[in-house]
């Protein structure tokens, strides 16, 4: 059995057996050329290295919030039948990152792929990882090198802790051809279609965030309970790891793109905003939205998944948040087929300043797939995740097979039947029919394939178009629109070291970060929820714990990035 480790943890299947005799690793061949003996079937691994004879056992760690695959999954057994590949999967929530972690570093064992989101970099600086450049210089992962060689300064880690170089695969948003799509995966205020219907859709240009609130109390107070729920006007994810549900807005109410926990000024000088006005005026709204009861008081004591179960009960009207972050809880609402109950994107504004919700898709640097020190065979895991980012495997992962998930027309396009476009919003038969968490932190091909067709559905214009239901379709129409991204603000170009979220920090400025973070955590409930006439009294004591905290070393850090990538990167 061809296996990179065994990994006895309870939360992987069955323990692989140790290698046989019949092992074969690339650095064997020492071959930078296909194997012309192997099948031309487009899903075999053209250097015969993962093949149905040889079964291959990986184990991979993942950060993130997909469900795992069902036994029965379909793309799991087409795994074993074309590579041979089984894949024993450890899925971590975001709530219990930091704990898992912690807990890998100091046993220091490692599945063989790790899938991390973790922007401290934690694994990748405490030697989890192994450097990547001289794997794929060898030339026998050329998917690999393609996708990572007119990019590697902006992939590759520039710190101190480690070897600079190569360590993580970027998950998402490395294009290919021409960058289209109908979904507007970043930030906005969303609020349910419903509310906006029942208002006779009114113009959301030049909203304010009080305008916001007072078309979510006209409904609470029109409809209390939605089928027979109580109404929940507005929620706030605070939970660890997402708690930038809570802190964030008042960035973007500013008119700020989204650097983070940082404002940068037009001289590349970056800031904290936790304790500047914009932030006391955004809380100070929260706070009376609290009293008035249109914030959800379970806010402050939910974690992710309980946060995302109630979004998909369709009792919330409105939250701040990242699409991506909430998908699964608008897909759950999709299949029970009450549209009205998703979400639109809002963008208000404090008085005087420009939206700036929507920017251009930005690289996850540090964020996607490494291959651990513990991995006994890193030239299997890496031909895994080169076949992997392959086209015709991309398609199978993004779209699904063809003839059972998706169709071809004539001019040789892909587009879904209307049952396919059913089974696509329902969570369980996606269980069985994709690998959402693996896909999750693989590498991709966003963009276009190169006969033309998008990376996915959702990116597919006129496939986008067709998937919308008919109550969708109205919506649209009624505020003139043909995508989701149309409701927000049509992004600029990215100051070149955008963004300041993804900069490398030092252990001194991670640790004032996360000092700034627990503050937040603190004490940021106890102002939204307190009376309103100790509001003052809470902020001062809040801003109080941010002066004790040596703020300079982080803002020192976020602008030592700032000036290192426009010397690298413009």
């Amino acid at each position: 059995m061809v296996a990179c480790k065994k990994d006895d943890t309870d939360t992987m299947a069955e323990p692989t057996k140790a290698p046989s005799s019949e092992t074969t690793s690339l650095d064997e061949s020492d071959s930078t050329e296909p194997d012309t003996n192997v099948s031309d079937d487009p899903l075999a691994d053209p250097y015969g290295v993962l093949t149905p004879d040889k079964d291959t056992t990986l184990t991979v760690w993942l950060m993130s919030a997909e469900q795992a695959p069902a036994p029965d999954n379909k793309i799991s057994k087409l795994l074993k039948e074309k590579l041979g590949v089984t894949i024993q999967y450890d899925i971590v929530t975001p709530d219990n990152a930091d704990q898992k972690i912690g807990v890998m570093l100091a046993g220091g064992d490692y599945p063989d792929l790790i899938g991390t989101t973790d922007l401290k970099l934690r694994l990748l600086e405490g030697g989890a990882l192994i450097k990547l450049d001289d794997y794929l210089a060898t030339g026998n992962y050329p998917n690999l090198k393609t996708h990572v060689d007119p990019y590697i300064k902006k992939m590759s880690y520039n710190g101190s802790e480690v070897e600079p170089g190569l360590y993580i695969f970027p998950n998402y948003n490395r294009f290919y051809g021409e960058i289209t799509g109908g979904t507007h995966w970043g930030t906005a205020f969303w609020i349910q279609k419903a509310v906006l219907e029942d208002a006779g859709y009114p113009d959301l240009t030049n909203i304010t965030i009080e305008g916001y609130f007072k078309l979510i109390e006209d409904y609470m107070a029109k409809y209390p309970e939605i089928n027979g729920q109580k109404t929940v006007g507005f929620a706030v994810l605070a939970s660890t790891g997402r708690e930038w549900g809570m802190t964030n807005p008042p960035n973007f109410l500013a008119g700020n793109p989204n650097n983070g926990g940082v404002v940068v000024d037009e001289n590349n000088n970056a800031t904290i905003y936790a304790d500047k006005q914009i932030a006391k005026d955004w809380f100070k709204i929260l706070n009376e939205e609290y009293a008035k009861g249109v914030v959800d008081p379970e806010s402050f004591t939910m974690n992710f998944d309980q946060y995302i179960a109630k979004i998909a009960t369709g009792t919330v009207l409105g939250m701040h948040d990242q699409y991506w972050n909430f998908q699964n809880a608008t897909i759950s609402l999709q299949g029970s087929g009450i549209d009205e109950r998703t979400y639109a994107p809002v963008m208000p504004v404090y008085p005087g300043a420009e939206p700036y919700y929507a920017d251009r898709d930005v690289m996850n640097t540090n964020q996607g797939f490494g291959v651990s020190v513990s991995c006994k065979q890193p030239e299997v895991a890496l031909r895994f995740l080169d076949i992997m980012l392959s086209e015709p495997w991309q398609k199978v992962l993004s779209w699904g097979i063809e003839g059972e998930d998706y169709e071809v027309d004539e001019n040789g396009m892909f587009y879904r039947t209307e049952q396919q476009r059913i089974n696509s919003k329902d969570l369980t038969w996606r269980s069985s029919n994709k690998l959402l968490a693996l896909l999750d932190l693989l590498p991709k091909h966003n963009g276009q394939f190169s006969d033309g067709n998008a990376y996915g559905p959702d990116d597919q214009p006129s496939e986008f178009y067709d998937t919308l239901t008919d109550y969708d379709k109205a919506f649209m129409k009624a505020y003139n629109k043909k995508t989701w991204r149309e409701f927000v603000n049509s992004p600029p170009d990215n100051p070149v070291y955008y963004p300041c979220w993804n900069i490398t920090l030092s252990d001194e400025a991670n640790e004032v970060n996360q000092q700034l973070t627990d503050a937040g955590v603190q004490y940021l409930p106890k102002i939204i929820t307190g009376s309103v006439d100790d509001f003052e009294s809470n902020w001062a004591e809040y801003v109080d714990v941010i002066k004790k905290i040596d703020v300079k070393v982080y803002e020192d850090a976020i602008n030592a990035g700032i000036q290192e990538r426009i010397k690298l990167w413009k």
